[in-house]
């Protein structure tokens, strides 16, 4: 789990908090996530839980399926479950607080380091209603649908989907406030520029700076983009 801004910044050295959004790129039969607790706790039930090897039965499983969508904002307790895949967006941290790790060991025979105190500190202890998956709706223009995934403080995230014929081109450039992040998760194709062109494959992802030129964009493709 993550803290908020506010801890991290009184806490640990000026850093920031996360807030995320997973997105399920794959799913097995009955894969499941861990989102908050199934019902109100103290702090004292959950380090009794923690200690006694019982925390899952006060942890809220949720099935998931391909293409499912989950807004995770700091201090949610959550986990990602065997036989899921996901991509994650988040805030720019790398700071997490391990409350359990199901006893795992690494490869030197260790267990990782757990931060009960502090994850307890920022933990929301109260009941998380099941997350629903949110109303979607895709706009298409020749060549290319977009739908808005997320919108918060830290990012929006629209997913993008291309299909261009031969001399299809969609056209794409990013304003003056802020950067982009173009993440390919499925398909191929081309993105080209005034100084040249590349391919792009499943798994690249291409940083577009803050008022860049307009970029062509052609093949069929499924994007993530990224906008802070």
């Amino acid at each position: 789990m993550h803290p908020t801004d506010e801890y991290a910044r009184e806490h640990e050295k000026g850093q920031l908090g996360k807030t995320e959004m997973w997105y399920v790129l794959d799913a097995g039969r009955d894969a499941k996530l861990v989102y908050g607790l199934k019902r109100d706790s103290s702090e004292a039930e959950v380090r009794k839980a923690i200690a006694n090897g019982t925390l899952m039965n006060y942890l809220q499983q949720v099935p998931v399926r391909k293409d499912d969508l989950f807004f995770i904002e700091a201090g949610t307790i959550h986990a990602i479950g065997a036989g899921t895949l996901v991509a994650e967006i988040q805030e720019n941290s790398n700071l997490t607080y391990r409350l359990y790790d199901y006893d795992r060991t690494g490869k030197d025979g260790k267990k990782r380091e757990l931060h009960i105190d502090k994850a307890l500190k920022v933990a929301n202890l109260k009941s998380s209603t099941e997350p629903r998956q949110p109303l979607r709706v895709l706009r298409y223009r020749q060549g290319v649908a977009l739908e808005l995934l997320t919108r918060c403080k830290y990012f929006e995230v629209y997913r993008m989907l291309i299909n261009t014929e031969r001399r299809q081109k969609v056209h794409y450039r990013a304003d003056e406030i802020a950067f982009r992040v173009l993440l390919c998760v499925n398909g191929c194709g081309t993105i080209s520029c005034e100084d040249g062109s590349m391919e792009f494959y499943k798994g690249d992802c291409i940083f577009v700076p803050a008022d860049s030129e307009v970029l062509t964009i052609s093949g069929q493709a499924q994007f993530f983009d990224v906008r802070g």
